[in-house]
């Protein structure tokens, strides 16, 4: 990060099994939104803590 600005990047997943996958989609749909969309929201969920700061934030922090 600098000049407060996040970066992004594109993550490619391999062998994701197809009932996951069929899982992802299900979610996505009931939430309104595209399966990649999902994926990211569940990311997010699941790696930024409760007071949600991101997870690359604390990474420097600690380095």
């Amino acid at each position: 990060m600098s000049n407060g600005v996040l970066s992004m990047v594109t993550l490619t997943v391999r062998n994701l099994l197809d009932y996951v996958h069929r899982a992802i989609r299900v979610r996505a749909a009931f939430h309104g939104r595209s399966t990649e969309a999902e994926v990211r929201a569940i990311l997010e969920e699941t790696t930024l803590p409760q007071e949600r700061n991101p997870l690359g934030l604390l990474l420097i922090a600690v380095g």
